[in-house]
Parts: structure tokens; sequence; C-alpha cells
């Protein structure tokens, strides 16, 4: 009879409990993680944290970690913590030694975490993508470009506005106790039924009838609201009812139209888009170095304004960034208006003048054709990287979104010109020792 080998007391494998252990050290998150100066980010956003108050704080390092993954992968808060769990080089990558079977914090806490560090704190992790380039962001001549960063949001119309308006007063009075005179459930539903194919000419007059009762009736459910509310309540709802009157007020040609409710600040821009005539967001400024297309600069902007009046605000921006003023900005025929900026050159596609040699000509060529290439950067941006709808709420939430999906667009690039460059590299090199060895024989 064979007797059973003896186990050692907490003797449960060979292999090393250290989570590097058994991981692929030429895994592009390793070397990523490698490369990062942890230190220095965790040093210059401590400043948001306070030493003797609350609960401890989750670690820096987790927290950008995940922002940083949850944009490279494309993944809301809730996936990305979910593939965290899963996924061991996300966890080393995040600074963890040993492999983790719980969630690293709530969806929730990545939320807190972007709202606490702000637009300087998420400037400073763009800022160390810049820094893994080293030389080469630090060119002299940069291609800036505008897009649009759309908003999660319906397309507005003035149905839906009203609509949204009487189900928010019904839900005030509900909250409050008020006993509305009338709730207009049964007369609002058909008057939305109405608008469908408003732009038939049959059904025009009829939709447009409709939309005028949805007025009068959301007007009056915030003056019933405005005269039953107790004092304190009427104070805590004064800006909600202030934006429902200035939607019911505002007419079709006026200037800073209200396009949702629950994102006041959005405003409309086109851009000469055959597929897409309108866009509801903000205005984003790109800048990238004209050969290597490093991003140096991401900047969103409040209001919608001319391309040119952007310039000296993202030029300052790149200053701040990289420690250094581009010498020539590249833009398209849509900065027209400025020729320098401090002391950087604005150049602008326009014709050759009688005296322009082939050699300018030869030259001016190159760079408007490089000037092109933001084109395609942008739609990554926006198809890679969150930036084609933005999900973070407010003025603060276009910043962060836009700076950290340039971010990661820097992060990618790195890796794809450490990485690749050189596991290419390796195998031209056996390629020639084969050749070499087969002459021989």
């Amino acid at each position: 009879m064979k007797s059973t080998p003896k186990q050692i007391p907490g003797q449960t494998s060979f292999i090393s409990p250290d989570l590097i252990d058994q991981l692929n050290p030429k895994h592009r998150l390793v070397i990523l993680a490698n490369k990062i100066c942890w230190k220095d980010l965790e040093e210059s956003l401590s400043c948001y944290y306070a030493e003797n108050f609350g609960r401890p704080a989750k670690p820096i390092r987790l927290m950008t970690g995940l922002l940083i993954l949850k944009q490279m992968e494309n993944l809301s808060d809730e996936r990305v913590v979910e593939a965290w769990v899963q996924n061991p080089y996300m966890q080393y990558f995040c600074g963890e030694d040993r492999f983790q079977w719980q969630f690293p914090c709530d969806p929730s806490d990545l939320t807190y975490f972007r709202n606490r560090i702000g637009e300087k704190g998420v400037e400073k992790v763009l800022e160390l993508s810049i820094k893994l380039f080293g030389k080469m962001a630090l060119e002299k001549e940069v291609v800036i470009d505008t897009t649009v960063q759309e908003k999660n949001i319906t397309y507005p119309t003035d149905a839906k506005l009203y609509g949204k308006i009487i189900e928010k007063c019904r839900k005030i009075a509900d909250k409050e106790q008020i006993a509305l005179r009338r709730s207009y459930s049964r007369t609002v539903k058909e008057l939305m039924l109405a608008q469908r194919f408003a732009a038939h000419p049959k059904n025009h007059k009829k939709a447009k009838k409709a939309q005028k009762q949805l007025n009068t009736i959301a007007g009056r459910l915030v003056r019933e609201l405005d005269r039953k509310l107790s004092q304190e309540a009427l104070r805590a709802y004064k800006a909600q009812l202030a934006l429902f009157e200035k939607v019911l007020k505002q007419k079709k040609k006026d200037k800073r139209k209200i396009y949702s409710l629950h994102e006041p600040e959005v405003y409309c821009m086109s851009k000469g888009k055959a597929h897409k005539t309108y866009e509801f967001g903000a205005k984003a400024s790109i800048t990238m170095t004209k050969t290597h297309g490093i991003i140096l600069g991401a900047m969103s902007f409040q209001e919608n304004i001319y391309d040119s009046h952007t310039l000296e605000p993202v030029l300052d921006q790149v200053e701040a960034l990289r420690g250094d003023r581009p010498k020539v900005g590249i833009c398209d025929r849509g900065y027209r208006g400025k020729a320098q900026v401090g002391q950087t050159q604005i150049l602008i596609p326009k014709s050759p003048g009688k005296t322009t040699t082939a050699y300018e000509k030869q030259k001016a060529r190159k760079r408007f054709r490089r000037r092109a290439g933001i084109e395609p950067v942008i739609g990554h941006l926006k198809s890679d990287y969150r930036l084609g709808r933005n999900f973070l709420k407010g003025v603060i939430g276009d910043s962060i979104n836009l700076m950290m999906a340039a971010a990661a667009f820097n992060f990618t690039k790195w890796l794809r010109m450490t990485v690749y460059f050189f596991s290419n590299l390796v195998r031209r090199f056996d390629g020639l020792f084969m050749e070499k060895t087969l002459v021989f024989q």
C-alpha cells in the first residue's frame, strides 16, 4: 500500500506569488508600466488630497491607471473595473504586485477622482504621455486643427424639450407632495404622437399646433410650481425653474439657445459635413507634431469661437506641456486672419506669388500635405479613444475626456513605435542570419 506524500503547511505551488513573475515581460502594458514615471505623477497629484480628514483614499497610481486603461481600451467606468479583475496585466499596470480577485473600487469612484483632480490634474497625465517621446516631441513645426466633441444628448427639438419640462415638473410636484391642478398625462401623450413625421406636408400643420399646445402646458406647470412651492423648496429649484422658463421663451433664431436640460452648456456647430449638418457639443482643438504625429495639446472651448481666436490659448498650453513654444503652426483655411501669434508663425494654404521659387512651392506643398495627416488622427481619437461621444458631464467633462483621449493616443503610439519596431528589427536580423547560413551551407 502506497503512502500519500506529506504536504508542507502553507505550500500551495512552486510558482512565485509575485505577479510580475507570472507575466510576459514583453507585453505592452508591462513595458508601458515600467516606462511611466509613476512617482512624479503621484507627487504632482498628491496636492489634491487632505492628510488628516476622511477615510484613506485609493492609491493615485491605481485610479490614474484605470483612467488611462479606460481610454486606451475604449471602455466605460463599469467595464474597465470588471476587466481589471480578469486581466493580470491591467492589475500590474495599476501597481498591484499580487493577483487580486475583488474589484479595485466602485465605478463611481472614478467619477469622484476625475472631479477631484480636475483639468489641471488630467493635464499632468497628458504631459506625462508627451515626455515619453523625449526630443521627438520638441519639433519646431506643429499642425493645428479643430473638431467637434459631441455630447451624449439626443437630437434636440422644441417638442422634446417641452415634453421633458412637463415630466420634470411632475417629478418635482411628487417629491414636494404638491397636488397639481391637472397632470395632462393623456393629453401630452397624444400631442407627442402628433409630432411623428412632422416634416411631411400632410402632418406639418397638425404637428405645429401640437407643439404650441405642449409649450402652453409646460408653461402652466412651471407657473403652478412657482406659486405652490414653499420658500425653501423654491430656493432649491430656482436654477432649474429659470432654465425651464428660458427654454419656453427661446425662439428659432435666438443665440445661446438651450439644446438639452441636463447639459445646458451644449451649443450647435456646423462643420459643412454632408452626412451630419449640425453637431451638438463643444469645440475641441488638437495640436500635433508635423513629422512624428505626437499630440502636444488638446483644449476644449465653452463657446463656438472663430478658429483663429483659439490659437493663442492652444499655443500657451503646448508651451506649458512640453516647455517650448513651436516656431511654426500649420493650419487650414478656417484659420484665416492671423499670420503671427506671439513668436509662432501661422501658415495657411494660399496661391503662390509671382516671385515664389520652385523650391518654396515644393516645401509649401509638403507642409500642407502633412497638415492633412491630422484628419485621420482626429478620426482615430473619435473611434478608438472615446472622443466620438462624450459621456462625462459638464464643461469640465469636455476637457477631461479630450485630454485623456489625447494621452491614450500618445501612450498607444509610443508602444507601437517601441514594441513593434524592435520586434520587426529582431525578425529582420533573424532573416538575414538564416540567409547567410544557407549561403555558407
